[in-house]
């Protein structure tokens, strides 16, 4: 009796155990090798800030409330509150000690299309790498380069105020299971290369699914709902529907779409208002191929 009580004690141990070493092998940070960001060559600065404005990395890292060329320096410190808690976004600034000085290209690339931090610990989803996943080799060197053109900031933004279990990095790559991937979130029909391109602003640098979509629980998207509208994170109302069943932009034109990004003004002359705001003259850089891409894209996208 005693034998088989230790043999069954030593089973269930070894299920623990190897259950744990498979949800490790499954979970674990899955950051490209060094040699996948070698050999790129010299950034492209002049593109890396057409990156850098179509993945509006200033409407999060620049310090709140800055203006004017103040919001170029990304000394972060912006709170983000969500239902798992609030982040603090940090300092992405060139400094040495506060920002990303001392990051290599690896590690920066490797925060920005697989979610791992510079130290290999999985990054949580509040920076929304599970869009810029879809981002270029080339775009995240560029991107790398223009950063540090940027000024230096030495603040350094508070620890994330997450309770329990969503402060437990760990149950990060449980998420990453389900939800990170790099496919395309919708599929399209004999896409031309105007509706490619515009897909690869909104899906991957544009990130405009991380508002516009709504998510589960868990906060992974609901795929089946991509552009279909979403609660407001950020307080009462709700970010809107922009798929082609929209009774908001359903009936724009392409061109309206495209004057609306680079002007702020719809067809019925009312004016982007909230967070749209800013997104809106982020995206106002890019060129104007770029802007009919979009819309081109949002025109060709499944109807909610």
């Amino acid at each position: 009796m005693v034998r088989r009580f230790i043999r069954f004690l030593l089973c269930i141990v070894g299920v623990v155990v190897l259950s744990g070493a498979a949800f490790y092998m499954i979970t674990a940070p899955n950051p490209l090798p060094e040699s996948h960001w070698a050999n790129l060559g010299a950034p492209d600065v002049k593109n890396g800030e057409l990156v850098f404005w179509a993945g509006g990395c200033v409407s999060c890292h620049a310090a709140p409330g800055a203006q004017a060329d103040a919001r170029l320096t990304l000394s972060g410190g912006l709170a983000l509150k969500s239902p798992f808690g609030t982040f603090h976004v940090p300092n992405i600034s060139p400094d040495e000690k506060a920002g990303i000085g001392q990051w290599t290209l690896a590690q920066f690339g490797n925060a920005m299309r697989r979610g791992v931090g510079p130290d290999g610990q999985h990054l949580y989803p509040s920076f929304p790498y599970g869009s810029y996943a879809r981002m270029s080799d080339k775009d995240v060197n560029d991107l790398f380069g223009y950063l540090k053109t940027l000024p230096k900031s030495s603040n350094v933004a508070p620890p994330h105020e997450l309770p329990f279990p969503f402060n437990v990095r760990l149950a990060l790559g449980g998420w990453k299971f389900l939800y990170f991937n790099e496919q395309p979130r919708v599929v399209l029909a004999n896409a031309d290369d105007r509706q490619k391109r515009g897909q690869h602003l909104v899906e991957g640098l544009g990130h405009c699914g991380e508002c516009h979509t709504p998510r589960n629980r868990l906060g992974g998207f609901q795929p089946d709902m991509w552009l279909a509208g979403a609660p407001n994170p950020e307080g009462p109302g709700k970010i809107p529907n922009i798929t082609p069943g929209s009774k908001a932009v359903g009936g724009w034109s392409e061109a309206d779409i495209a004057n609306y990004l680079a002007t702020g003004f719809t067809p019925d002359f009312d004016s982007a208002g909230g967070s749209m705001t800013e997104v809106q003259q982020n995206i106002a850089h890019l060129p104007k191929e770029d802007l009919e891409a979009i819309a081109a894209y949002l025109k060709a996208v499944p109807s909610h």
